[in-house]
């Protein structure tokens, strides 16, 4: 039960109780016992066993990430900067994210890669939404994250045999039976020795799942009491195909089965029916996902590679949608998602006020934790967890320091952060990972992807190379 002190922090991120607001409060003492803080104000006078000179340091609540891939898209990095389907409105779901994806032997290293870059920008909870994988709790576990396990299941899986069609292979026993092992999984994590896991229903792809698998799985989720998540409206194909099968669009088709609610997120949900490149005779989308009080997971880098934007994160905001942000794809760095988050809003709205940064860090720190039920994460506060970041605001990319948080997301990034604490537990320390070893595991992952591109041409449905698919950015000689 030894307890620490942060003395007289000279800024910190506290949370205003009264306001339910996070708001700047200079000269702060910051105090966490066993994991829980159990001060944070001016004038601290009980005894600490260790004390950390707060001068010089922002304390920052820890970033709450409600959408990630890490057993996969590390390996990507290369692969898929410049490419998408010119067949399939440049998605890269269909036809190329298949045939690069990781084997058993790259899995851990993906992780580790991931979970690493997420520490380091300040992530200290994560939403892994993964295929089940051997070892994958205790890797978790070692990262000294808190983590929300969320093991994908559907009832089939999609594929392109020309580039232009996505077909279906179903076999909704199959995904059953994943569903049920997914929820065996969830309670295991719960149980872990580390305290830190916590679970979530996921059901994969809105087209992936027959609505039976969507009902049954969202019922659960509300049984057991956790959040239920679903990757919908995340491309111009999807839509089209849930718009053929139902004659109601993504957001349309799960309000009509009530899966829209206060712990349902939509991974992604760009393409409303109100969107420039999927306009719909409704107009209710946006609406829906507001009145029903669902969560959007916005991760704007994956999509801004193709040329695609949700239109526009402000506007979702504004009409009462709960935003989160969440890190689909490499770099997993939480401070460069929500930097590009707010210019893409920008320039889709043409309008640099259509949001503010209080709005962007609400949404990655308690519109996350409220996406996952928790009231414990995302903020300073007295009872909540000791989860945060020691900010370095001397450092020259966050000065002249006017406004820190914006010097921090617009400027330094995660070179700013000096440490990371995790339940109490310091996890970063000077751009280290103390958990770790970031730098093995990316050697590990690039020798694994080298043996993933040589076997492409066999995955391919057109048997190109690698090097066909994703030119290098100059020939190599």
């Amino acid at each position: 039960m030894a307890t620490t002190l942060i003395k007289n922090a000279e800024l910190a991120v506290a949370w205003d109780t009264s306001e339910k607001a996070h708001t700047y409060a200079p000269d702060t003492d910051i105090a966490f016992t066993d994991g829980t803080l159990t001060f944070v104000g001016r004038g601290y006078e009980g005894t600490a066993d260790t004390v950390i000179d707060g001068r010089g340091l922002m304390v920052m609540p820890g970033l709450v990430n409600i959408h990630s891939h890490p057993s996969s898209e590390p390996l990507n990095k290369g692969f898929l900067d410049e490419i998408g389907s010119p067949g399939l409105y440049n998605s890269s779901l269909y036809e190329y994210m298949p045939i690069f994806r990781a084997d058993a032997d790259a899995v851990p290293s993906c992780v580790r890669v991931a979970l690493s870059e997420l520490l380091l920008s300040g992530v200290t909870t994560l939403a892994d939404l993964s295929m089940a994988h051997p070892g994958w709790l205790d890797l978790l576990a070692e990262a000294g994250m808190r983590v929300c396990i969320a093991p994908m299941f559907r009832s089939a899986r999609w594929f392109t045999k020309n580039g232009h069609v996505v077909e279906y292979e179903w076999d909704e026993k199959a995904g059953e039976k994943a569903m049920e092992e997914a929820l065996r999984l969830v309670e295991r994590a719960e149980q872990h020795e580390s305290g830190r896991l916590f679970g979530m229903v996921v059901p994969a792809q809105i087209d992936t799942c027959a609505a039976g698998l969507l009902k049954e799985s969202n019922q659960e989720a509300k049984k057991r009491g956790l959040s239920w998540q679903i990757h919908a409206a995340q491309s111009v194909v999807e839509f089209h195909e849930i718009t053929r099968r139902h004659g109601m669009t993504p957001i349309g088709w799960l309000d009509s089965m009530g899966l829209l609610g206060e712990r349902s997120i939509i991974g992604h949900g760009i393409f409303l029916d109100d969107h420039p490149s999927t306009p719909w005779h409704t107009k209710d989308d946006l609406n829906r996902l507001a009145e029903t009080g669902t969560t959007v997971a916005h991760c704007p880098t994956v999509f801004a590679r193709r040329g695609i934007a949700m239109k526009d994160i402000g506007r979702y905001i504004r009409r009462g949608v709960n935003m989160g942000i969440g890190t689909d794809t490499y770099p997993h760095n939480m401070l460069d998602e929500m930097r590009l988050a707010a210019h893409i809003a920008r320039t889709q709205a043409g309008d640099p006020r259509t949001m503010t940064t209080t709005d962007l860090f609400n949404a990655a720190t308690i519109g996350g934790a409220k996406a996952l039920g928790r009231d414990d994460i995302g903020r300073l506060a007295v009872g909540c967890k000791a989860d945060f970041s020691l900010v370095d605001i001397t450092h020259p990319m966050i000065r002249p320091a006017y406004d820190p948080l914006r010097s921090l997301i617009y400027a330094a990034g995660d070179r700013a952060l000096k440490a990371v604490f995790v339940d109490g537990n310091k996890v970063v320390e000077d751009g280290e990972v103390l958990t770790m070893d970031y730098r093995q595991a990316a050697a590990h992952l690039n020798e694994a992807q080298k043996r993933i591109a040589s076997g492409v041409p066999q995955r391919d449905w057109a048997h190109r190379s690698a090097e066909k698919i994703a030119p290098p950015t100059f020939h190599w000689s």
